[in-house]
Parts: C-alpha cells; structure tokens; sequence
C-alpha cells in the first residue's frame, strides 16, 4: 500500500542534541600494518549473479580471509574524501590489534605476537589523522607475547603508542582495552583466558590510563553479546532472533563467547562511556554457520533488517546506565551491514538504505558516535580498498553531514514500510528543519506534502539497486578531474514529492 506523509516542522518534539562526531569510522589495525582481511567479492556475486561458495572451516577463518598489503595513508584521495567528512573519531582496533607489537625501534617481533606495527606506519596514520582534524581512538595488545593468562596486564607495550602519538601532536583520546572481549577464545587473548582475567586486566589498564593519561576518555567494553541483544527495553524480541537451539549450540561451539555481565559485574574501574559492536546480522560469508542472522538481498529493505539498529540500542540503554554513566553517550565502536565484511550489495546504492536508517534510528534513541567499518576495506568500506573510489555510502554520509544538524525531534511519523522518517535541525544553523525521508518499499511509490517551499535531495541507484554508482536528483555522484566532489546541491520544489520505490530523500525547509 503505497503511503502519504505530510511534514509538519511545526509540531515536532525536540529529543536531543548530538555529538557532532556521531558519524566516524574505523581503520583497521590490519590496514595499517598489513595483514588478513575479509576476501573481496567477486563483480558478478556484487551484481547477485554468482552465489558466494560456503567456508571450509577446516581450515578457520582462512578460506574467507585473503592477504592486503597496508593502505597508503599518506594517499592524496584518501584524504582529501576522509576531510570532506569533517571532523571524525578515528578508530584503529580489531582482532589484529590485540596481538600487535609495537616495532618502534626496528628490533623485529618476540614470539606470541601475530604480527608487528613500525614506527613509519604509525606515523603516516598519526599524519593522517591529524590532516582529516580527527580524534584518535585505539585499544591495546593483550596476548601470549605480553603476558600469559595467570599474570596480570602489564602496560609495557601500551606506553610505547601512548607516548609516541603525544609526543607526535597526536594524542590518543579515547581507548578501549581490547576488541570484542567476550570473544574469548577468537580475539587474540593468551591462551586460557577467562572472563575473571579480562576483569582482573581491565580494571589494571583502566587505572593505568586514569593515572598516566587523565585527558583520555575509556570507553567499552566494546563487545557483541547476544544475550544482550535479544530483547530490548521494552520487551521487543530482535528482529532476525535466533530460536533454532542447535544453531545456537553449533554457534557457541565454533564461537565461545561469554556475556556482557560476565565481563563487567564486580569490575572496579568503569568506563566513561558504554560501548558495543553491532552488525545487522551476517553475510553471505557466514550464512551457512548462522542462517538464522543472513538476510537476503530480498530482505535489505524489509522492516526486520532496518529494525535492527534502533532495537540494539534500546537493548544496551540499561548496560550504558548500569556500566558507565546513566543516560550518557553510548558508542557502536564497530558497525557495518553484515558481520564478516559486508554482504555482496555493501559497496552498492542498496547500502544506502540501511546506513541512513541506521544513523536516524540511533539518533532517535541515545547521542552517541557510531564507527562504521571501515573507512576503506572490505566491500563494507565506504571507500574502495586500493583505490578509495567513493562508493554510494560514502556520498549517503557526506550528504548526512551536510544537511542534517545535531538536534533530533521525533518525526511525528511512526516508522511503517515505505515510511522511515527522521528530523533534525539544518546542518548550516539556519532555522528550519532537515527532513530523511526513505521508501524502503519495492514496489509502491510515497507521496511527501511539503509545507513551503524545499531543497529536495533524492537519491537512487543508477538503474538498479545493486548499481555501483548513485543518483543525486538524477545526476551520478563520481568524482571529476583531480578528484573534484560532484555537485551536491538539491532542487527546489514545492506541494509534493513522489518518493520512487528504495529512494531516499534529504528534504530541508
């Protein structure tokens, strides 16, 4: 049934206002020193005509892996598309970075690290961050090289980073211990490490920075805890729940993972902000482990997967207010369409639904900062790897930006199919609100009432929904000669909008 919205800005209730830094990114530890990563799809499975071969997991996770040399961040694109989005967190973590050495004076690798980040490498990210005005945000080692599982955490490596990054202008501002901790025994952690060791160690390093590094907020635990997310505050069960119980034991059994609660209650040292990981579900890398959690690109629209990323929120509300500080920011340290490097339509327009619905819906729910993955690798990047060619979410998020300001209002709409709408401020501190508007309906066209006069921002696929490229009121959004941006400007319109089917709209009055 195709729907009809009338915006009226006049009735809109005021909910909150923003960190200005809610739309940041990760790049990973194994970006920067070289390393494994999620394997690239190939063109024909990305176009949905070739289906993605299952994993041998006889071999872990090397069949899905495939090895990329460091990204160049002293890349001139890079840059230059990372500063178009402002000022950002800038987030280096990940399961590589639990296990990294700090080489900064060239001596080589100990054993019980799994690979080893130099001083040149850590120089060019800190030059990078430092050009795109970002803020630096990491966690640490913690692995059979440090210390074994008996002994306490010692910061003997996480000094060397620490140091270096000040003494460099660039400081590391934020820190999480360690990447999903309740991912025991898949995380990197020494051998034998248990949920009471990870306490025993977190409070030592949260206290370790409180005394030697004041200026440096803490944040975690930084986890994907199933349990948590199973049911929401107001009883929601989760949209792609698991009630298969021998999924659920085959999952446990390949994946051991220990909860929220196990992690933190008895702590002493807590964090200054609540953080978790969030993926709406699994891709096609993964389908066959957790099929329960895969979403089909039937399903990419469907109010199930879009629901996902306000309900994870609303589940965590009580871990923020029990664990860190009530009613504060939470931050998604690590968010993507599909865990296990995005699905084949990630680095497609079909992308664009689900990250624009994923930052309004947030929105409405708590402030915050939510860390894509990544900025440029995997097909989840918002950038290509290699090339950094903007894919159609890069230009979503610097549209985000641009128009939508830091104070959210309730819409006044409920969300339905072929209705998600959201409201903010203007980005530019005129008066006037910034409507999102998204017909994630595959077949019926929406109607939008405009109250006066807009600039409309509407953006399409370029002649389907898995296209490479997106539309901007009809004009394709790549870049010019010497890397020029496209136009990004809207059309003026008036009386009414007719929303094609999976068309987004930024709409500004």
């Amino acid at each position: 049934m195709a729907e009809y919205i009338k915006l009226n800005p006049g009735a809109l209730t005021r909910l909150r206002t923003l960190n200005p830094r809610l739309i940041s990114y990760n790049v990973e530890m194994t970006e920067v020193t070289g390393g494994t990563f999620w394997k690239a799809y190939t063109d024909a499975q990305i176009d949905g005509t070739e289906q993605v071969p299952p994993p041998d997991f006889s071999k872990g996770m090397a069949s899905m892996h495939q090895w990329y040399d460091p990204i160049d961040t002293t890349n001139p694109r890079l840059i230059k598309l990372a500063k178009e989005l402002g000022s950002c967190w800038v987030r280096v973590s990940g399961t590589w970075a639990t296990r990294t050495y700090y080489d900064f004076d060239g001596t080589g690798m100990p054993e019980g690290y799994f690979n080893h980040l130099k001083k040149d490498q850590w120089i060019n990210l800190l030059n990078f961050v430092k050009a795109v005005n970002g803020k630096l945000k990491i966690s640490v080692a913690n692995c059979d090289g440090l210390h074994s599982h008996d002994e306490p955490w010692n910061p003997s490596q996480a000094k060397l980073i620490f140091d270096l990054s000040r003494e460099h202008g660039c400081p590391i501002e934020a820190v999480e211990f360690v990447n999903e901790p309740n991912m025991l025994k898949n995380t990197g952690f020494p051998a034998d490490y248990t949920a009471a060791d990870f306490r025993r160690d977190q409070d030592i390093f949260h206290k370790w920075v409180r005394e030697n590094y004041p200026e440096c907020a803490i944040i975690g635990p930084s986890d994907t805890d199933p349990n948590a997310m199973s049911v929401d505050a107001y009883g929601n069960p989760h949209p792609w729940a698991n009630s298969n119980p021998d999924e659920t034991a085959g999952i446990a059994a390949a994946l051991p993972y220990c909860s929220t609660a196990d992690l933190m209650d008895g702590c002493q040292e807590m964090p200054d902000i609540f953080s978790y990981h969030y993926y709406n579900g699994v891709s096609e890398r993964m389908a066959t482990m957790m099929p329960s959690a895969f979403t089909p690109f039937e399903g990419c629209m469907s109010e199930e997967y879009l629901g996902a990323a306000g309900h994870t929120a609303r589940c965590f509300l009580s871990y923020r207010d029990k664990y860190a500080t009530p009613g504060g920011e939470m931050w998604v340290t690590e968010s993507g369409d599909a865990g296990a490097g995005g699905h084949t339509w990630a680095s497609t327009y079909a992308e664009v639904i689900r990250t624009l619905n994923e930052i309004g819906s947030f929105a409405t729910v708590t402030d915050g900062v939510i860390f894509h993955n990544t900025l440029a690798s995997s097909d989840y990047g918002w950038l290509k790897h290699g090339t950094f060619v903007p894919r159609p979410s890069y230009f979503a998020v610097l549209l985000w930006k641009k128009l939508m300001g830091n104070t959210v209002y309730d819409s006044g709409e409920s969300i339905r199919p072929g209705a998600h709408v959201f409201a903010h401020s203007r980005a530019d501190g005129k008066d006037g609100i910034a409507y999102l508007v998204i017909n994630n309906s595959w077949e019926e066209t929406t109607t939008v009432e405009l109250p006066k006069a807009a600039e409309v921002y509407t953006l399409t696929g370029n002649g389907s929904m898995r296209s490479r490229t997106m539309l901007l009121n009809g004009r394709e959004l790549v870049l010019g000669e010497n890397d020029e941006l496209p136009d990004l400007c809207g059309e003026a319109l008036s009386g009414k909008l007719e929303l094609a089917p999976g068309a987004c709209a930024f709409i500004v009055l």
